[in-house]
């Protein structure tokens, strides 16, 4: 069941909110937990109601290591050892869903062998719900937390509004707020910025990146077929994938954070207008944050961290970026984009090392912005492309290698400065009768929303989250508020995003 569905929006929200804060309001809170625990396994096994099994048995796996844990002194075994078990059988579960068929097809490559291995086909939401729990026993194991009712881990797990991806939230983010007495009785307020929150992201998502989408595939299926692009339809494919991953990623995380305040309950951020970024340690620390924050502190920093020098501290960064693009998927694209992110780390951080500048002009934060955001798109090159080769035959496109070919209009125009045009001419670039590839137009209007527009925490800010970073949220006069304006701007948005929902896509991070 996707959030952009109408049974979704139409029957299942509604009854399991409904239902829930009539519940909760008599005081019956464990009932009401259990609905939503029965509702939020209604909507995972609406997808495939054979992979419930391994949704409860990861379930019960994981709390009683977790008691275990708690409880580690009645134990022979150590509490490293129960937390090495209980990581290991994650990972060891993971790995089979995820990266059997990846290590077979590779073997088999590299041996010359045949081994057969059946379709393993990977569960919706596994690496979420499995990075969810190695934090909580990772956690349970530091005595930072401990759960010892069943019923409320099974909510921590199963939350329906961040189940399928993310964001990825902590068991002290999340439990404790069902914990209050307020939670179980619906307020019009929580309903307001829910609904606003919600309608904002189901825009971006079926309004703004499904409609680019249209121009980012044909780019990159042409590409998987061996057909050379042009210079300008490579940068299209390229630029039209990177807004419509932003916008149907930061759209589902809106949606999961607006539902979630529909039960009251606050979910963390997962996006602060990472197309701003300045660096790429700004852009990571902006793009789907429970993520990075995960890789931080669970991997990086247990790796070491930047505690045993600058040589260890890169091979940690590198290490933990193409652990990273792993866990996106089961493909050498992933490992290639997370060495380029890993390089890319690895040169910002040298670069703060050599010139440590705090204060940098208008002119210093415009070039950093353009070297930033220009290698996050040729980065999201291989993150789209089905092979190598495809990501290899846009990226020689767009870097020219392919020869580069200007609509023949251009030259005249051109040379009107300083004969421009003939000075092009004379080195190699070419004028001829091409067109320049359709969506020019939404791509910039998508590229002033990102980069230039207030984020949804912007305009929620004082409603939306307690930990909205203060950077850049500057003076909105179209700041979110209770009033027939914002009434009106969010049905007219619901009603062209539902108009538009006639034609269902899944969101992009499903298939992660």
């Amino acid at each position: 069941m996707l959030f952009n569905s109408y049974e979704f929006i139409f029957i299942f929200l509604p009854v399991v909110l409904i239902v829930f804060h009539l519940i909760g309001k008599r005081g019956h809170h464990r009932i009401a937990i259990a609905w939503l625990v029965g509702a939020s396994l209604f909507f995972y096994g609406w997808w495939n109601p054979a992979y419930l099994g391994l949704m409860i048995f990861s379930i019960l796996f994981n709390y009683s290591i977790g008691m275990s844990l708690s409880n580690s002194l009645s134990y022979r075994l150590s509490s490293k050892a129960i937390l090495t078990i209980g990581v290991a059988v994650n990972l060891a579960v993971l790995g089979y869903y995820k990266y059997a068929n990846f290590f077979i097809d590779n073997l088999n490559a590299l041996s010359e062998s045949n081994l057969i291995l059946h379709n393993v086909i990977l569960p919706l939401a596994i690496s979420f719900f499995t990075f969810q729990q190695i934090a909580y026993l990772v956690d349970a194991y530091r005595r930072e937390t401990k759960e010892y009712s069943f019923l409320r881990y099974c909510l921590f797990v199963t939350f329906f509004p961040q189940l399928i991806a993310g964001p990825i939230v902590h068991h002290k983010e999340m439990l404790p707020q069902f914990a209050k007495d307020i939670v179980y009785k619906l307020r019009s307020k929580h309903l307001a910025v829910g609904i606003t929150i919600f309608a904002l992201g189901l825009f971006k998502k079926v309004v703004l990146a499904d409609g680019v989408s249209i121009y980012a595939t044909p780019v990159f299926d042409a590409a998987e077929a061996g057909i050379t692009v042009t210079f300008f339809e490579a940068w299209v494919g390229a630029l039209a994938y990177t807004f419509q991953l932003y916008f149907d990623f930061s759209g589902y995380s809106d949606m999961a954070i607006g539902i979630a305040r529909m039960f009251g309950i606050r979910l963390p951020i997962n996006f602060n207008s990472p197309y701003k970024a300045t660096s790429i340690i700004d852009f990571w620390r902006r793009w789907h944050i429970t993520l990075s924050r995960f890789l931080r502190d669970y991997l990086y920093i247990p790796l070491g961290g930047s505690r045993n020098g600058k040589v260890r501290r890169y091979i940690n960064l590198m290490v933990t970026m193409v652990l990273g693009g792993l866990w996106h998927g089961a493909g050498w694209t992933f490992v290639l984009w997370g060495a380029l992110h890993g390089f890319y780390l690895i040169i910002n951080h040298g670069w703060r090392a050599i010139f440590n500048r705090t204060n940098r002009t208008k002119f210093g934060s415009l070039s950093a912005w353009t070297i930033t955001f220009m290698a996050v798109v040729i980065s999201w090159v291989p993150f789209r492309a089905e092979s190598i080769a495809g990501a290899k035959n846009i990226l020689l496109s767009m870097f020219g290698i392919n020869g580069i070919a200007l609509p023949e209009y251009f030259l005249n125009q051109l040379n009107v400065y300083y004969e421009f045009g003939n000075y092009l001419l004379s080195i190699g670039v070419k004028f001829s009768d091409v067109e320049l590839p359709k969506g020019f137009l939404f791509i910039f209007i998508l590229f002033l929303i990102s980069v230039i527009f207030p984020n949804t925490q912007n305009f929620m800010k004082g409603v939306c989250s307690k930990e909205l970073s203060q950077q850049e949220s500057g003076k909105i006069h179209l700041r979110w508020k209770s009033s027939m304006f914002w009434l009106i701007f969010i049905i007219l948005i619901l009603i062209v995003s539902i108009y538009k929902m006639s034609k269902i896509s899944e969101f992009l991070y499903f298939q992660f």
